[in-house]
């Protein structure tokens, strides 16, 4: 697969004719699947597209028909369907030479643990799906549950003392099914997610997107700090933001500082935390043999840029 252009990766914003996610939907304030949404609907710009929305908060937070926030076509499936769903849309839309994307927009329980198995049969098949996950890293919707994608050491409704268990790698997951594209994305950083969830749109087969999602009830932090704490998780090297091309080659985006006062600001701002009293330091080593395995993959950093 030919890599996306590092040139110009800003463009001039196309505006629809209507929002994809429209005002009067429910999301709590600084929800970062609400800045998702923003986000793909200036991506989307005038192409035609189709949302598939497992059981999640996006699905209750756009309401029922006909009154619905969402501005395009919507399917709203069981959490373990969406990406056969999906697929299914995919192909209809290829019988009739449709020029339509299909998207899934699923959190970390639809994808991680309870839509896995769809999900790992629609990438082995390379449907024409691009799935994005808004991961929050916990069942927000249902109470605030732990999930696969819940990191060591918080504390949720059911693992009141913190979680003990590592989060799931999903990019070396979805690199093992060969797809055609993968990629994290980091909500603080505008200019890389418009350019990955342009290219995503773009291509054919089965893309993944991958995205902190911040969540300020599950986190336990402001709203206002969202941003903030992704840019935090970033720059600590705690959420590496890299692509994968046709599961075999990496390039990593931004480079962090391992910042560990950014890596202890980013765990304090969330009183998810605070019980397990995690720090940077019992953090670092395992965030050092994450980068060193992805350097070795890489084998280079593209573009060249420290993030700040």
């Amino acid at each position: 697969m030919r890599e996306p252009a590092l040139d110009g990766m800003v463009q001039t914003v196309l505006d629809r004719p209507e929002p994809l996610f429209r005002k009067g939907n429910t999301n709590c304030g600084g929800c970062g699947m609400s800045s998702t949404l923003q986000m793909l609907g200036h991506a989307v710009a005038e192409r035609r597209v189709q949302l598939v929305i497992p059981a999640a908060c996006a699905a209750v937070a756009g309401g029922t028909f006909p009154q619905s926030t969402f501005g395009v076509p919507t399917l709203m499936t069981t959490f373990a369907a969406a990406a056969a769903a999906a697929s299914g849309m995919a192909s209809v839309a290829a019988l009739n030479d449709e020029d339509m994307r299909v998207i899934v927009l699923a959190g970390d329980g639809g994808t991680f643990d309870i839509g896995f198995a769809s999900l790992s049969a629609a990438a082995e098949r390379n449907e024409d799906i691009l799935f994005i996950c808004y991961d929050n890293e916990i069942y927000g919707n249902t109470g605030g549950q732990r999930s696969s994608a819940t990191p060591a050491g918080a504390v949720t409704t059911n693992t009141p003392d913190g979680k003990v268990e590592q989060k799931k790698d999903i990019l070396a997951v979805l690199a093992a099914h060969r797809i055609p594209y993968a990629a994290s994305v980091s909500l603080a950083h505008a200019d890389d997610t418009l350019r990955k969830l342009r290219f995503a749109l773009d291509q054919k087969g089965f893309r993944f997107l991958h995205v902190l999602s911040p969540c300020p009830t599950g986190w336990k932090s402001e709203p206002a700090l969202g941003l903030e704490l992704v840019r935090l998780a970033v720059r600590s090297g705690l959420f590496p933001i890299y692509e994968i091309f046709d599961g075999k080659r990496y390039v990593v985006n931004i480079e962090p500082d391992f910042s560990d006062q950014a890596l202890d600001m980013y765990l304090s701002l969330q009183r998810r935390f605070q019980k397990s009293g995690l720090t940077a330091a019992d953090l670092r080593p395992a965030i050092e043999r994450y980068w060193q395995n992805l350097r070795a993959l890489s084998g280079r950093i593209v573009p060249a840029r420290r993030d700040a």
